[in-house]
């Protein structure tokens, strides 16, 4: 392929309708159209939190608190913190206004270190965890009809989170049109399942089942570990409150429509998780919610009858497109790393012929496949939970701290101080709470794989051997022939 065709070809992809740019270390790259408005916006929120999360946390949620009215509470609670993290995030994406989430945040505030270190968890425990729990809980819905009665075996349950994840892989790998098709198919079926479930509950009680809220907070059990544990995997439902920020530059009047955005779409998933939550008790008592594999499943059951197969048909589609956003998305943290040197070369090429960045997109296919073989759904949200809330706290930290050393930056939106402060003591506590009370040397182990990124920080970015060079120089050349990638094109800055 000549120099002409493939250098037209790189700037095709980087006029991509996603706005997914990969030409990260040039500032024009960035340079998006403003095509999201405020109803955008909203729907962006509602689309990027629902997914699994309310098919699977509420179970995990009521066996920490134990009983009906503290776990309401909580799933309330939840979309408050919610709403004040994104309120600082928001913060945040108009001060520094870059692409990669927490990452610039972290740069800017406290230097590189804190930075990679956030890279490093993102690429091999937050993001790969996530993909690997949405895929888990789309193979527990889409198997449990065929295993009526019983809990399906695990090994079918993680052969099909593992095809889920292949299919999704090669999907975003080959086309981004593809991939934006189907995500567009699959938040469609999303909130017809979360429209039917809430309105079947509310039906249910204007028809008076409500017994099982009497006494609702009765035999409860609450402490500070179940308290920290039924946030973790309440907050996992709602995690994605973020997403705004890796598209404020394509926000139409990002200053008004971002907080606007926030302040309507994450209440408006807060209502529909708690009457999610209510419509399940309607037919369910604690102790049969506990004992259901598939929550979901066993609610269209009791209220569906003939046609409750459309329940975890459109469950599995949820969580599919969950699992798509994830993927689709996945690339971009990788690009913006790689602007810093913090990442493998390889990962930052795109395909000539696809124009996708295929090698980021496999390479999370492939250590989400190895997350599914030995965890569980409920071990697998802790541990995510555990360490994105180490990160989203140094955030709202940065943000406190750049008010008093970096006072020149411009605050289109100037939340009040005592709101990322309340955030980041609530950070604090949810990453204490569990080790403090119920320690378990997974959590040991987590930190130490989070800090042993400063070994790979200080021997390939800050001395920059160069002996990984010669050994990955070859490997790099031969992916390259093989997938046909190129390296995003630099241009003088």
């Amino acid at each position: 392929m000549g120099e002409g065709s493939l250098r037209k070809r790189k700037e095709q992809y980087n006029k991509t309708e996603d706005g997914q740019s990969i030409r990260s270390k040039e500032p024009q790259a960035m340079n998006l159209q403003k095509q999201v408005g405020l109803i955008s916006g909203i729907c962006m929120i509602v689309g990027s939190i629902i997914g699994s999360g309310i098919f699977v946390s509420p179970k995990s949620v009521l066996a920490n608190v134990g009983a009906v009215g503290p776990c309401l509470t909580i799933w309330a609670a939840c979309g408050v913190l919610a709403t004040i993290g994104a309120l600082c995030f928001a913060e945040l994406g108009t001060t520094i206004t870059k692409s990669g989430g927490e990452y610039p945040y972290l740069l800017e505030a406290f230097g590189p270190i804190p930075a990679f270190l956030f890279s490093w968890s993102s690429l091999l425990v937050i993001k790969p965890s996530s993909f690997a729990i949405i895929c888990l809980s789309f193979a527990e819905y889409a198997s449990a009809p065929f295993y009526p009665g019983c809990d399906p075996p695990p090994a079918v349950i993680k052969c099909l989170a593992a095809a889920a994840i292949v299919v999704i892989t090669i999907v975003n790998s080959l086309s981004v049109k593809l991939g934006s098709y189907l995500q567009n198919f699959l938040t469609a079926a999303k909130m017809i399942v979360v429209a039917l479930i809430a309105v079947a509950g509310i039906v249910l009680l204007a028809q008076g089942k409500t017994q099982n809220f009497q006494d609702s907070f009765k035999d409860s059990k609450i402490s500070v570990s179940s308290i920290g544990l039924a946030f973790y995997n309440g907050l996992w439902a709602y995690d994605g409150w973020n997403q705004l920020n890796y598209i404020t530059e394509e926000l139409k009047n990002p200053y008004r429509n971002l907080p606007l955005s926030i302040l309507i779409g994450i209440p408006l998933v807060t209502v529909c998780y708690i009457l999610i939550n209510i419509s399940y008790f309607t037919v369910m008592t604690s102790t049969e919610l506990l004992q259901s594999q598939a929550v979901a499943v066993t609610f269209g059951d009791r209220v569906l009858y003939s046609a409750s197969w459309i329940i975890p048909l459109f469950v599995a589609f949820s969580t599919i497109g969950s699992a798509n956003g994830v993927c689709f998305t996945a690339g971009r943290l990788v690009y913006v790393a790689g602007r810093e040197g913090h990442m493998l070369e390889v990962l930052s090429y795109i395909s000539v012929k696809r124009l996708t960045p295929a090698p980021a997109i496999m390479f999370y296919g492939a250590i989400t496949i190895i997350y599914i073989i030995p965890g569980d759904i409920n071990t697998l949200i802790n541990y995510f939970s555990f360490a994105v809330w180490i990160f989203y706290g140094l955030s709202v930290l940065a943000l406190i701290v750049m008010r008093f050393t970096r006072k020149e930056l411009k605050r289109p939106i100037k939340i009040p101080i005592i709101i990322p402060v309340i955030m980041t003591l609530i950070s604090i506590l949810l990453v204490l709470a569990p080790i403090i009370t119920a320690p378990e040397l997974a959590y040991l182990y987590c930190v130490l794989f989070i800090l042993s990124g400063l070994i790979f920080y200080v021997l390939f970015v800050h001395f920059k051997f160069k002996w990984p060079q010669k050994i990955s120089k070859p490997i790099t050349m031969h992916l390259q022939m093989l997938l046909e990638v190129v390296p995003p094109e630099e241009v003088a800055e």
